[in-house]
């Protein structure tokens, strides 16, 4: 039997995404941000959503650009210090030691050291209520090497993404292969 708990902002996996954009003065900032994902196959497009009070809101708004950056298990500490510390009294970058690149693609910063990073140009911000959701089109993913599959495509169990956990306020990283995905189901079909 289930319970009902309300409703309330659980889904799972929830993403630690780290998005990166450049405020007015050209200075990389980045926060943490779990309200994101994919959101469009053609043209490939991701979101996520802030709240007007976060500094990254103000940097999109004016830019029009952002990156996803998806950081290992090896930088949990430095995705909560970005989603806890406010780029308009802190250089985030300066205090983790992450170096910031500039995209060659789209007017933002990404995060060298984390191992997947999505470039956004942004088409459009929809108010939602509490939040204003940026839909980015993904001009480029890049990938680490040491990161790629034997297709040369990101692998999961080499990124080793953060994932967020909601209701405990904790971070977690990903669990084991289950199956094939598109085939694993295929007992049901008739």
């Amino acid at each position: 039997m289930k319970k009902s708990v309300g409703p309330r902002t659980i889904i799972y996996p929830t993403p630690a995404l780290v998005v990166a954009a450049y405020d007015k003065t050209g200075r990389a900032n980045a926060m943490t941000a779990a309200w994101g994902g994919i959101c469009c196959s053609n043209p490939p497009c991701a979101a996520v959503s802030l709240t007007k009070t976060r500094f990254t809101y103000e940097c999109i708004m004016d830019r029009k650009a952002f990156t996803i950056n998806i950081a290992s298990e090896a930088h949990v500490e430095a995705v909560d210090f970005f989603g806890t510390a406010t780029g308009r009294k802190t250089d985030k970058f300066a205090a983790t030691g992450l170096t910031p690149a500039r995209s060659g693609l789209v007017d933002a910063p990404y995060i060298e050291e984390f191992p997947l990073v999505l470039e956004c140009r942004l088409l459009q911000s929809v108010e939602i209520g509490s939040h204003t959701q940026f839909i980015g089109e993904i001009l480029d993913v890049k990938t680490e090497e040491s990161a790629l599959n034997e297709a040369g495509m990101p692998d999961i169990e080499k990124v080793k993404p953060v994932c967020y956990g909601p209701e405990r306020g904790s971070y977690f990283g990903i669990g084991r292969k289950l199956g094939k995905a598109f085939s694993i189901g295929n007992k049901f079909k008739k």
